[in-house]
């Protein structure tokens, strides 16, 4: 009994241990050593910038520029501004000011170059984990590290972009028509897509990660949280960071560091000062510190390579990596000690057949209905009792966490339940064939498909132990088997929680699957267990419990509040006005101008402004007209060249605006289009200009000190040419000629979406 009590105190000791050696446990003070990095010193520089929105722009966007500036110069440092327009793959055309500053090496070779960005996403983030940390991450570290008057060997460059939260625009600027690109070595980006938790380090590279792995190894940060698995993770979601146009434009090579928890604040209103947690501000600094130390002084000239390596954290150890070419070897030793295992133990007859295809069930059965029942309560929590949720474009809710505790602790009472049908003294040996078998398949796909995530087979091989000792002895040592699932339990926790908060809560049933593939594993142990019955309903009441927490949780408040949305686009061409918003429920705000009975948007109403998220209009409503001042629209050159026609497009707004769209119908043809002097890059194969991700949409103008957009394309003269024009201004909430009550304190706009916007709709027609 009391080895029992051990065993289970070691395995929760280790999950645990899993998550919280992910992160420093509390941030530095302002009285440590001056030649270290201090957190408290870095949120000095973060409270000042993240006072106000500052997406670029705006006014806000101008004080933050002049304060990193004033604090680079106080450094001792000499800075500059990159300015110009730039259209990136996005389709969104900007004028970024990026702030540069070097510090010059000893000797020469390639530089290392210090990334983050200062423009907070529009219209009301105030960037203070996004990314105001890695802004103030680079300011304490410069400090701390020039404290020391120690030159470094290499350059070190210092580049705090602009225009990154609108298609990566002040990077495209640096790497595609700033000199010092092509000095660049390696690149330390530091980013957030969240306001909490650890930081993910995540590599690009057109070529092998080895030699930029076994740098980061010998580079030592005190915590390292990386594994080969994230960055295919990574590539899948529908973001890029400023370090893609280093590595695509440049083939620059670099390191992401990231922090994701919190995600329901990425992009709000909430992204401010008191919401960081201050210890993720900590682990950038960690990062930051070791690795500037480290590549410094190192040649950076060779750190490209053809060769991959697996690689993964884990406490004590901290990251560990081995070669791509280990990963089948891996893969068939471990199924030969498989086979061998069995051949022994039929022949000793401590494995039974029976017991062994028996065995098949409970693990299959935990696998299909702890994925089950999460997918099912999820759907039921969101589209039956809470449709609230929907509102939240993140798919991440205030009490997310709380749902993975719950379907957690839900999967661990299913897995005991199942494995109580079919348990019986003396079989726990059979048992642990099938899941053995399956996390070898497992091994297998991520061989051939993903063999970022080939590391999965390292807790087969403490398994595989674990199954030779059941084989020799029918009662082992429980504590020893525990201390067996250590790596298990130490790799691999921490992606119960990392899969949904990262990618949403509607893959939460890959929480369930972890949670029976882990199960699975541990059988060695718990199938020991007596009253497996008793455990089974005892965690399942545990995480009732938690189901019930998260309907507390479940309202919004002003800690937990509202994302909710509200346009004005008048139409110029019909003389006409509407309402719209993007929610898919109204609110007390928004029923207010929408009204209660408004009118449902289609999809062809026309362009739906969409987000990244695939977002459009829910609902509309007629209005008046306000007397607003339109666009000045000039076509100022016409010309005929063979048979193509040159026209060129002068708009201007007479209101300040913060974007101008450009809408054109798919079946037009454009050879070529040129904006604000920036030409159109990228065609289909046919040689036409390429169009955007919408399939109407040609481009984004987002728009500073309200400068003009003029517009020149070559298409074939007999083609009827029309554009619309969507002209937006982010000043719903402060214009005089409305008169909007101000959001409910529960209440915050919705993200990644065009919002709080009056719009003026024009059509250009060139005939």
């Amino acid at each position: 009994m009391i080895k029992k009590a051990i065993a289970s105190l070691l395995i929760l000791l280790a999950i645990t241990w899993s998550f919280s050696a992910l992160m420093p446990s509390e941030p530095s003070s302002a009285d440590v050593d001056l030649k270290s990095f201090s957190t408290a010193r870095a949120l000095v520089h973060l409270e000042q910038i993240s006072k106000v929105p500052h997406s670029l722009g705006t006014e806000g966007h101008k004080d933050v520029r002049n304060y990193i500036i004033e604090q680079l110069e106080k450094l001792g440092l000499k800075t500059q501004i990159q300015e110009g327009f730039t259209l990136t793959g996005w389709g969104n055309l900007a004028k970024p000011k990026n702030i540069i500053a070097r510090i010059e090496g000893s000797e020469p070779g390639k530089a290392l170059l210090l990334l983050s960005h200062y423009d907070s996403s529009p219209h009301s983030s105030y960037g203070a984990s996004d990314a105001g940390t890695g802004v103030v991450a680079i300011l304490e570290g410069l400090r701390a590290f020039l404290s020391r008057d120690e030159q470094p060997k290499n350059d070190i460059i210092i580049l705090i972009t602009d225009g990154e939260e609108l298609g990566l625009n002040g990077a495209d600027l640096f790497v595609n028509k700033h000199e010092w690109a092509e000095d660049v070595g390696l690149v330390l980006n530091f980013e957030a897509r969240g306001s909490g938790g650890p930081s993910y380090m995540l590599v690009e590279t057109n070529g092998g990660n080895k030699n930029l792995i076994t740098s980061f190894i010998q580079a030592n940060p005190s915590f390292p949280v990386a594994n080969s698995l994230a960055y295919s993770i990574y590539k899948m979601l529908p973001n890029d960071t400023d370090l893609t146009i280093f590595r695509e434009d440049g083939d620059i090579d670099g390191f992401n560091f990231a922090f994701i928890d919190d995600h329901f604040d990425y992009h709000t209103a909430l992204d401010t000062y008191d919401r960081l947690d201050k210890e993720s501000l900590e682990h950038q600094g960690d990062y930051l510190m070791s690795l500037l130390d480290y590549f410094s002084m190192e040649n950076l000239t060779n750190l490209k390579s053809e060769d991959d390596h697996v690689y993964f954290n884990a406490p004590v150890v901290g990251l560990m990596s081995y070669p791509f070419s280990w990963i089948w070897p891996m893969l068939v030793l471990a199924f030969v000690i498989f086979g061998i295992l069995i051949y022994f133990g039929f022949k000793t007859r401590r494995l039974n057949l029976t017991d062994v295809g028996r065995g098949a069930i409970p693990f299959f059965g935990s696998l299909i209905s702890s994925a089950l029942l999460a997918q099912l309560l999820f759907f039921v929590l969101s589209e039956l009792l809470y449709p609230g949720y929907a509102e939240m474009l993140h798919g991440f809710t205030y009490n997310g966490y709380t749902y993975i505790a719950t379907i957690s602790l839900f999967s661990v009472g299913l897995c005991f339940w199942w494995y109580a049908r079919f348990y019986k003294p003396g079989n726990t040996a059979s048992l642990f064939i099938t899941p053995i078998f399956v996390w070898l398949i497992i091994g297998i796909l991520m061989a051939l498909n993903l063999k970022g995530g080939s590391f999965f087979i390292i807790p087969v091989y403490f398994a595989l132990f674990s199954f030779f000792m059941l084989i020799l002895q029918r009662k082992p040592n429980l504590i020893f088997m525990a201390l067996l699932s250590f790596p298990l339990l130490l790799i691999m926790s921490p992606f119960i929680k990392m899969f949904p908060v990262g990618l949403g809560l509607g893959i939460l049933f890959v929480s369930g699957l972890l949670i029976a593939l882990y199960f699975g594993l541990l059988i060695p142990v718990v199938g020991f267990f007596k009253h497996k019955r008793r455990w089974s309903i005892l965690i399942t009441l545990v995480g009732f419990g938690f189901l019930i927490a998260t309907h507390f949780q479940s309202d919004f408040n002003e800690e937990r509040p509202l994302p909710n949305s509200l346009i004005y686009m008048l139409d110029a061409d019909k003389n006409s006005a509407k309402w719209l918003t993007y929610d898919k429920r109204l609110d007390t705000w928004t029923r207010e101008v929408v009204g209660e009975d408004p009118k449902e948007v289609t999809e062809t109403s026309g362009p739906i402004l969409s987000s990244k998220y695939g977002t459009g209009f829910s609902y509309e409503r007629e209005t008046e007209l306000r007397p607003l001042v339109y666009p000045e629209i000039e076509l100022y050159k016409d010309t005929i060249i063979g048979e193509m026609r040159k026209v060129s497009l002068y708009i201007a707004s007479k209101r300040p605006v913060n974007r101008m769209d450009i809408y054109a119908n798919s079946n037009l043809r454009f050879k070529e289009m040129t904006l604000n002097g920036v030409k159109v890059q990228k065609q289909d194969p046919t040689g036409w200009v390429f169009q955007n991700r919408n399939s109407d949409r040609l481009f984004s103008y987002f728009v500073s000190n309200n400068e003009p957009l003029e517009l020149e394309i070559l298409f074939p003269k007999d083609q009827s040419t029309t554009l619309e024009l969507y002209e937006s201004s982010n000043d719903l909430l402060t214009n005089r000629l409305f008169n909007i009550s101000p959001r409910n304190k529960d209440m915050i706009p919705k993200p990644f979406i065009l919002n709080d916007a009056i719009i003026i709709k024009k059509t250009i027609v060139v005939r």
